[in-house]
This record gives structure tokens, sequence and C-alpha cells, in this order.
């Protein structure tokens, strides 16, 4: 199993792999290579200023609003219901995460029932943190995760969704190996030690934040619209701590290859979440902080759920379904 300094040495092997469209167990070709191709793109944008073309006209934007409720209406109607019960989906990925790698535990049994099929956690196991300083905010992100978990569900009032099978095992192997961070047959980790711990929680932080950003729109009870924007701060402020120490420590020690690591689960999460170029990592172009992921206008950007499930599916390639091996729960699936 390696570790993250075993992971860096692998990288340039791995790209070669990548541009050969190897194929592997977990992952189709086409989707690493669809993964390799997008980064390309993406460094050329950003090194051309194409990627500064992010000021929207107001057609512009009913446009892509549009698109949008489309987009997340496609199967299921959009109630405030259906809304909040995809959030706890997330929700109970994220604490079950984290609760496990700080304390050693899951949710507790009266924290996951309810409609849909009640599914297992595969994986997850204390972190032995070196720091104190990690593990007190690794403590303090897992009990904000399951405060969310039941806070959510007492706001749907007893027509919440079970927890669904959860795989924070086996998706973060299928995840590392489609981004080229190791190679086939190899295993990621994220319990390892901190470092990998914190590039488990990189890759759903910011798309905690996007996702309840997106939902936004659609949220009708002002009530829930403001709890929702309590959830998407505290996201924002989990993700803006895990990028700030990742990339402290990638400064202080360049040697592990921290940023590039990050980026190349970027440009995952960019890869599988449609064509736009939104993704961003822990550097910019030219080498400098890129702690808050912003667009043009300094704002933070949307996802729709599509968008969402298909970075926590990996693409879903193959009727493979990454973190939810059985899909979500609920109405948007």
């Amino acid at each position: 199993m390696p570790h993250l300094e075993a992971v860096t040495n692998h990288n340039t092997a791995r790209k070669q792999h990548l541009a050969e469209g190897e194929l592997d167990v977990n992952d189709s070709a086409m989707l690493k290579n669809f993964v390799a191709k997008r980064a390309t793109r993406r460094r050329f944008m950003t090194q051309t200023g194409l990627a500064g073309l992010g000021a929207l006209s107001l057609s512009q934007l009913n446009g892509f609003n549009r698109v949008a409720a489309a987009a997340q209406g496609e199967n299921a109607e959009i109630t405030d219901g259906n809304i909040l019960n995809f959030a706890l989906n997330t929700e109970y990925l994220e604490a079950e995460y984290y609760l496990r790698a700080a304390f050693g535990r899951g949710l507790a049994d009266s924290d996951v029932t309810g409609s849909g099929p009640l599914g297992p956690v595969i994986g997850g196991r204390p972190v032995q943190f070196q720091s104190e300083v990690i593990r007190q905010y690794a403590s303090e992100i897992a009990e904000d995760e399951e405060a969310h978990v039941r806070f959510i569900r007492m706001a749907l009032n007893g027509t919440q969704v079970a927890r669904p099978t959860i795989d924070i095992e086996n998706s973060f192997t299928a995840a590392a190996i489609t981004a080229g961070i190791i190679g086939p047959g190899e295993t990621f980790d994220a319990y390892a030690n901190e470092n990998n711990f914190l590039l488990g929680a990189f890759l759903f932080e910011d798309v905690g934040v996007t996702a309840y950003k997106g939902a936004a729109r659609f949220i009708e009870n002002k009530d829930i619209l403001e709890a929702a924007a309590g959830l998407l701060a505290v996201e924002a402020y989990h993700a803006g701590e895990i990028r700030t120490v990742l990339y402290g420590r990638d400064q202080m020690n360049p040697g592990l290859g921290i940023a590039g690591i990050v980026q190349q689960i970027s440009d995952l999460r960019d890869a599988v979440d449609g064509p736009d170029d939104l993704d961003q990592g822990i550097v910019d172009a030219r080498g400098r902080a890129n702690v808050v992921p912003t667009d043009a206008n300094g704002l933070a950007f949307s996802r729709n759920t599509n968008q969402v499930l298909s970075i926590l599916y990996l693409g879903g390639r193959a009727g493979n379904f990454g973190f939810f091996p059985d899909r979500v729960n609920g109405e948007i699936r």
C-alpha cells in the first residue's frame, strides 16, 4: 500500500501509461485518456489566459440556468425535500469518512435509517496522525459532518432517505488509478498517513461547496435556503482548511509533489463532471497559491446534481458507481 512518497515517484511512469490508454480492472482506458487530455487542455487554457473568460452576460446566465434546471430535473421533480435528501447522501459519505478517520467509528444506527435500501460502509479506519493540529482539524470536521447528517434528517421530519452503500476504500484506489496517481495493481490507502488522508478529503470538500451553491436556485422555502447557506458556509470553511494545509505542506516539502497530486485529482473531477473547465488545484499557472477556487468574478462556481453524481460515481464507468456502489438513495440519483 504505497504512501504519498511512493505515489509521487510513480507519477512520471504513470503518465506514459495514460498516454498509451492502458486498461485496468477499475476504470476504462477511455476515461483515463479523457482525464489526461482534459488536464492538457486546462493547462493550455490557463497559460494563454483563456480560462479568465468567466464573466457571463445575463442572457448567457439565463441560458445556463435553463440547462442546469433541465439537467437536475431529468428524472425527478426538484422539490425542497428531494434537494435535502440529495444533500443527505453526500453528508452520509463525508461523515463516514471523517468519523472513521478521526475516531474509528461511523454514524450511529439511529442516524442512517430511512427510505430506500440501507447499505453498509466499505472501508475506513483511524488515521495515525503525526501532528496534533491535523488530528484536531479532522476531529472538528468529523463532528460537523455528523451534525449535518442529524440536522438534515431532522429537517426532513421522517421523509429522509437511508444511508446507501458507501465505499471509502476501493473507490479511492479507483480514483487514484484513473487520475494517474498510482498504477494498475497498486492501492491508494487514504488512512495510511496524514497526507493521504488530506488528499482523500480534498476529493470531497470542493464538491460539497459547489453542490450546495448549485442547489440554491431551486430551493423555495426561505428557512431551508438559509439553512443551506449555513451548510455551504461550513463546507467552504472545511474546503479552505484542507486546501490551505495541503498548500502549506507542498511549500514546506516540495519533494513530495503534493500540489501535482492535488492537480491530478482536480483534473479527474473536471474530466467527469462535464465539458466546462471549472475545477482548480491549489497552485495556479503562475505558481502562486490558489487556496480559494473562484471564477473571474471572484465567486465560487456551481455544480448541478448530475455533475456532482458524475464525480462521486467516478464517471459511472461499466456500472461501477464509485463511492456509492449501488448509487444514492432518493429521487435524484
